[in-house]
């Protein structure tokens, strides 16, 4: 077990944490709490190529974590009110689509690389954003036009979730008709 790694299994310890925080209405704590688990993922990338220490364990774990971490938050927090319900729904199928696709390619032997295309980065910091956001208003304050923004957010986030998810259907596909 490597730093990284360790990094990676601490981010889905936090993720219950999280969680506990937010039934109990401790929402600056859930704040902080998923801050940590976002610090971890910044800094267990930076670490694993700066130590030289990129295992395939980490390349698993680290979008696992990421993953867990998300569709948990974005959960936790549809079913509280503090971002639309609708938004939950898109995030989470599109993860479930993608390990869906992945399961049909292993099933069908087809070889693929996993690479995250550059939306689906930009997809992850709208997700990251979003739940960020809607902790730190609903600690500062939480009113009408602070809600209005996390739809604005919501809209932003799932407009680039469906992008990035069709990209992955499509190289998906791609990949299907490679071996055709």
């Amino acid at each position: 077990m490597n730093i990284p790694n360790f990094l990676s299994l601490l981010r889905i310890i936090l993720v219950p944490v999280i969680v506990i925080f937010l039934i109990q209405g401790l929402y600056a704590k859930a704040l902080i709490v998923f801050v940590i688990a976002g610090l971890t993922d910044a800094l267990d990338g930076a670490l694993a190529r700066f130590l030289n220490k990129q295992t395939e364990l980490g390349s698993f774990l680290d979008p696992l974590a990421d993953k867990i971490l998300l569709s948990t938050s974005f959960i936790s927090l549809a079913i509280f009110g503090l971002i639309p319900s609708w938004l939950a729904v898109i995030v989470i199928s599109r993860d479930f689509i993608i390990l869906l696709g992945l399961l049909i390619l292993s099933m069908m032997s087809v070889t693929y690389e996993i690479k995250p295309v550059f939306v689906s980065k930009i997809t992850t910091t709208l997700q990251i954003a979003t739940v960020f956001f809607a902790l730190l208003l609903k600690t500062v304050t939480y009113d009408r036009i602070s809600y209005d923004w996390i739809v604005i957010l919501s809209w932003l986030t799932a407009s680039f979730t469906v992008f990035s998810g069709l990209i992955y259907i499509i190289k998906g596909i791609k990949f299907i008709n490679r071996t055709a």
